[in-house]
Parts: C-alpha cells; sequence; structure tokens
C-alpha cells in the first residue's frame, strides 16, 4: 500500500509551531551534523529553533513553511522567503528564496521530496528569481538542478554554519 503524502503550511497553531520545532532540529541534525563542529551545530539550532523565533517567523508576512507528511507523520519541511539579503544581481526583478528545504532521512521515498519541493515552486510561480543556497557537497543538489535550477557562481557570500555555499538560480522566461 502506498503512502499518504500531504503538504501543508504551518499557519502558527501551537502544534505547527511543535512540528516545526522537531522536523526543523531533526532535519538540521541530520544535513550538518558531520560537517560542523558540535557547539557551533548546536548555536545554529538554538538560535533559529526555538518558540520564539518560529512564532516570529511563521507569523512574518514574508515568509511560508511548508511540511511535508507521509502517513500522518512529519517527514520534512521547507521555508520560503522573500525577506533577507539578496544578491546584486537581482535588483530590479521579483525574487523569493527556498531558504530551508529537508527531508529526515528515513524517508526514503522520492514521491515525499517531490511533493514538497513541487509545493514550493507552485508558492514561487510569480516570481521572476527562485533561488537556493546550499552547501557544497549537498546530496540534494542535483534533484534541484533536476527542475531547472543552475549553478550562479557569480553570486558570493557565506553562511552561518561555515560551510561553502553553493547558489541555484531559476530564472522565469519573461520574453
Amino acid at each position: 500500500m502506498a503512502n499518504t503524502i500531504v503538504t501543508k503550511f504551518a499557519i502558527g497553531s501551537d502544534q505547527d509551531i511543535n512540528t516545526l520545532l522537531f522536523i526543523g532540529v531533526a532535519s538540521a541534525k541530520e544535513k550538518y551534523a558531520d560537517k560542523v563542529p558540535v557547539d557551533q551545530l548546536e548555536a545554529y539550532l538554538q538560535s533559529n529553533f526555538n518558540d520564539k523565533v518560529l512564532h516570529d517567523e511563521v507569523n512574518d508576512m514574508s515568509n511560508q513553511y511548508l511540511v511535508v507528511y507521509s502517513d500522518d507523520e512529519p517527514a520534512g519541511y521547507a521555508r520560503i522567503t522573500s525577506k533577507g539579503k539578496r544578491p546584486e544581481i537581482f535588483s530590479k526583478k521579483t525574487v523569493i528564496r527556498i531558504a530551508d528545504f529537508g527531508i529526515l532521512k528515513k524517508f526514503t521515498d522520492v514521491q515525499i521530496k517531490k511533493d514538497l519541493f513541487e509545493k514550493c515552486l507552485s508558492v514561487c510561480n510569480k516570481q521572476q528569481i527562485v533561488w537556493i543556497s546550499e552547501y557544497n557537497g549537498n546530496p540534494d543538489l542535483e534533484f534541484f538542478e533536476s527542475y531547472g535550477f543552475r549553478k550562479n557562481t557569480t553570486i558570493d557570500g557565506s553562511n552561518e554554519l561555515s560551510l561553502t555555499p553553493v547558489y541555484l538560480v531559476k530564472e522565469k522566461d519573461v520574453s
């Protein structure tokens, strides 16, 4: 029997905040545990995944959080945002960023990842530019590229965890 896969918006209820706390921390630990020192990862988790920060972020109109469920169990999440510093090359264009994207490793059905990512793209479809910043070596880079995202080497910057960033950009054809 196939899994029931559903992607939902997190709206800021206590249940949604608790789900985001769980899935965000678990996803970040899986994603970064063997790539950064433990104290750096703990500081990152404490500053990004606590009740106050998540309440503020979920209620900020610049952000949208999505959670994908497999058989009613949280399997992954994404954060889409229009706030924050954006690369200069995007000036004079409408821009949105898929700022966080993660599926827990125990969920191996690729349809779960596809469902979440396709919902992200649907949310972003009115923008001229959609961009993603990930770390070099992230196993999802090829997955993002399969949806038309291309690495952009003209963008430079850093991230909170001091990992070498890779920027992926998808530009809407407006001709």
